[in-house]
């Protein structure tokens, strides 16, 4: 018995470290992450805010391949959209001795989680490299083994805006179904403090209005009076197609045809809440693809594979395109720096659109319309 006994516990020993050995590529929830476990000898550890977002699941893979292709051996994480969560994964694998973090980071709303996690890194004498959801430039400054990759924030909104504007000129008639010479049109948020979500908020509609304006064309018209802010933002802090879908289908109980008043434009902040509101327009008879179909605009953000799908199948109007392959190799670049002790973190990067005077890399959005 004793004998079977040593023999299963080696077997399971076996396996696990053959599991932890897998590499990026697999898909483990890794929020229960003990310290006894976080470093099974990869170089970089890398820390999602969550991986129930569907562009995080697109550049994960992206980024996978990347590394593989580089031969950097990492562990994926997720943070569940819970910054307590992350920040003890990252404790974890500082303290088992990771050799370069890079960090997804969840609460962008202060600079105060991006910090505790610069200390540790170094205090650990380790670089730390943030991505996709951005911290300020006080923080990358704080460390000189400290930078950010991602997209120009304030991007995405001038292209989406511009992309709106055009949009409704092409047929300005037929998306006024009131006939009141505006278009009346919903806002989703997102995430309420987050940088990206702010400047695409702000921007979509400024560069659509200035379009319009130049055309001889009123403002857009938020579809609630009463609602000062101009945006609904989702109950839960996320970016999800559930509350872009309960958001939508209210609204239609009292802004519809039959009132005079229907919705004319939905524009979302990433295209997981403009799959929530087509689904809400579907349910109401629009946006079907089928032939005879009202269809009313819809706009995303990282033109997801869905999203792509939507476009083509005529439910959706149009998204921005987030690189996240870009994305990935520029990570993945700066990280091998990271790693080599005879490079600086930002050597070789003059091909890349960096910030002035900071460690922040910028990925070109583009957009991508229907036809």
């Amino acid at each position: 018995m004793k004998k079977i006994t040593a023999f299963m516990i080696a077997a399971v020993f076996i396996l696990g470290s053959i599991i932890a050995l897998a590499g990026c590529g697999k898909v483990m929830d890794e929020k229960e992450i003990t310290v006894t476990t976080a470093n099974q000898g990869e170089n970089v550890h890398v820390f999602y805010y969550t991986y129930d977002d569907n562009y995080i699941s697109s550049l994960k893979t992206e980024l996978d391949k990347a590394f593989k292709d580089a031969g950097i051996n990492c562990r994926s994480y997720d943070g569940g959209a819970d910054q307590a969560t992350q920040t003890n994964q990252i404790k974890a694998a500082v303290e088992n001795g990771a050799k370069a973090i890079v960090v997804d980071i969840v609460d962008t709303a202060s600079d105060k989680a991006a910090n505790d996690i610069v200390t540790m890194a170094k205090n650990a004498g380790i670089p730390v490299i943030f991505f996709n959801r951005e911290v300020s430039d006080n923080v990358v400054r704080s460390y000189n083994k400290c930078a950010f990759v991602g997209t120009d924030s304030e991007g995405a909104g001038h292209i989406q805006g511009q992309m709106i504007g055009e949009y409704l000129l092409g047929n300005y008639d037929a998306y006024d179904l009131n006939k009141d010479g505006k278009i009346s049109y919903i806002m989703l948020k997102g995430e309420d403090g987050n940088m990206e979500a702010v400047y695409r908020t702000k921007y979509s509609v400024e560069d659509a209005d200035g379009i319009l304006a130049a055309a001889g064309k009123a403002a857009l018209s938020f579809f609630d009076p009463n609602n000062k802010d101009k945006y609904l933002v989702d109950k839960e802090g996320k970016w999800s197609s559930g509350s872009a879908k309960e958001y939508v289908t209210a609204a239609l109980k009292t802004n519809n045809e039959t009132s005079k008043n229907m919705i004319e434009l939905i524009i979302c902040n990433n295209d997981a809440m403009a799959e929530g509101a087509i689904e809400a327009l579907n349910e109401a008879g629009y946006n079907t693809g089928k032939t005879g179909s009202r269809t009313i605009p819809v706009f995303g953000v990282d033109a997801t594979d869905n999203a792509k799908t939507l476009i083509t199948a005529g439910k959706m109007a149009g998204t921005v395109k987030q690189d996240a392959e870009g994305t990935a190799k520029a990570i993945t670049h700066i990280t091998k720096n990271a790693l080599d002790s005879t490079k600086d973190l930002m050597d070789d990067t003059g091909s890349y659109k960096i910030d002035n005077a900071v460690n922040k890399i910028r990925i070109a959005c583009d957009k991508l319309m229907g036809k």
